[in-house]
């Protein structure tokens, strides 16, 4: 498909403000612009990247990224949840000097199972890492996400619903291209500490992921 003028330069300046923040190109963004197209995809970003910035600073990046990844498994994007659970990894090891009970491809086979499996499996992780106080936004994140009442039913819980929104429609445009997850790409800025990247890998025992 041949693009416009206006595409292309919506496309270099969506993935250029996503160079700066995070340190890599995210490959989300053309995709986006061709299916929301430039001027809906510009508008789309603005209206919701100011509140998820906010988010990230009032719920802090290890659960923003955590709350991204079980969204992104459960619709079943391995592109989003591979970026958001290695976000978190990284932001996990960083701030508790230690690694998760589960790597970012371990969250990733759990893409696209059953919630309850999901759920088991996450809050023994969760337990194992310290991260029992996180279990009960874990639990309202799934209800929002696939539960039979999609609605905030507190005013606390606004956040949580616009960033299931938020993610809901970047998994469907990952999902309706079929994007791979993306190797070595934190959605955070985190992912520009190389330092850190290199601990992590280290800590693995594996290539750099």
């Amino acid at each position: 498909m041949v693009s416009s003028p206006l595409e292309r330069g919506v496309t270099a300046m969506l993935e250029g403000a996503g160079n700066q923040m995070w340190g890599f190109t995210p490959r989300l963004m053309a995709p986006a612009v061709r299916q929301l197209g430039p001027l809906g995809a510009l508008r789309w970003f603005a209206a919701n990247m100011p509140r998820y910035l906010l988010t990230l600073r009032a719920y802090s990046g290890l659960r923003t990224h955590l709350i991204g990844a079980v969204i992104s498994l459960l619709n079943g994007c391995p592109y989003c949840t591979h970026g958001e659970a290695y976000a978190f990894q990284l932001i996990y090891l960083r701030e508790r000097g230690r690694l998760f009970p589960l790597d970012e491809h371990e969250l990733g086979q759990l893409c696209g199972q059953p919630s309850a499996f999901v759920r088991r499996r996450l809050v023994e992780a969760l337990e194992l890492a310290g991260l029992q106080s996180e279990v009960p936004v874990l639990d309202r994140v799934i209800e929002l996400t696939v539960g039979p009442d999609q609605r905030p039913s507190e005013p606390e819980e606004i956040r949580l619903a616009h960033l299931v929104g938020m993610l809901s429609r970047m998994n469907a445009i990952g999902m309706s291209n079929r994007m791979p997850k993306a190797p070595g790409e934190a959605m955070d800025p985190v992912n520009k500490d190389g330092a850190l990247k290199l601990r992590y890998v280290g800590l693995r025992g594996a290539p750099c992921t």
